[in-house]
């Protein structure tokens, strides 16, 4: 699970997908599948602390890193997430480069900010000594960063240039939202391209959600390397959709 980091970081190409429903027995089927991460959504699914505790159980269980989508910026969001052993954060909204330093500061110790215990999980329940347990978490853990805002795209060089961050992830949803445009949309795709290009400028990759499998070579082609494509509920979906139009076909 500590690979995660350092795959992204040497531009290798990661899939996930979103996780919705609060059951661990999900995580561990996207682990067994293959999967080189997932993200618990804790913005759009009913995903309590409860919940991501028992799929940051599962996720040990079978090497599947979790990416926690956080419910808002602040620091009483993000760090218990990463106690519980989640391999990073995807944080929503980060338009300007304050909240880029700000998410950073609730993520690594080395900021002095962020309090500290190695009693969870993420510290082997006590088992790492403190300077280990930091040390681990600050070389390992995963910073995305959610461009989904009209002012983002005119602050990426300042975003993108926060040290810690590994990631400008587009969640291209609320960004067409944001500029009034359609999704999909040429409108947006250039929008999407302003963020791929900020990130190479800064050195560090570039995210973006996908809702099938089929935009995933044309988006890597441009430059994007972090894929979370569809989601749980989305595979559920198709799967069933297949299943009862082959029925129907006979």
């Amino acid at each position: 699970m500590s690979g995660l980091k350092a795959r992204i970081n040497a531009g290798e190409t990661v899939i996930g997908t979103f996780v919705k429903t609060p059951a661990p027995h999900v995580v561990e089927i996207l682990g067994l599948a293959g999967l080189d991460f997932a993200v618990p959504d804790q913005e759009h699914a009913p995903l309590d602390l409860g919940a991501m505790d028992q799929l940051a159980l599962a996720s040990r269980a079978v090497g599947l890193p979790l990416v926690a989508r956080c419910l808002g910026q602040s620091p009483a969001r993000i760090s218990p997430l990463l106690d519980l052993g989640c391999a990073g954060v995807m944080v929503p909204h980060v338009a300007d480069r304050g909240a880029a330093e700000g998410v950073v500061a609730a993520v690594k110790f080395g900021r002095g900010s962020r309090g500290l215990s190695p009693s969870p999980r993420a510290g082997n329940y006590g088992t790492l000594a403190a300077p280990a347990y930091t040390a681990k978490s600050d070389a390992e853990t995963v910073v995305m960063l959610q461009i989904e805002d009209r002012e983002a795209l005119e602050r990426l060089d300042d975003i993108a240039g926060v040290p810690d961050v590994d990631v400008l992830f587009v969640g291209p949803a609320d960004l067409s939202q944001s500029l009034g445009c359609s999704f999909p949309s040429a409108a947006l795709d250039a929008a999407i391209i302003r963020v791929i290009a900020a990130a190479r400028r800064a050195g560090v990759a570039a995210g973006l959600f996908v809702g099938d499998e089929s935009q995933i070579a044309p988006w890597r082609e441009r430059g994007v390397s972090v894929f979370v494509c569809g989601s749980d509920q989305g595979l559920l979906m198709k799967g069933a959709r297949r299943i009862i139009e082959a029925g129907r076909a006979c």
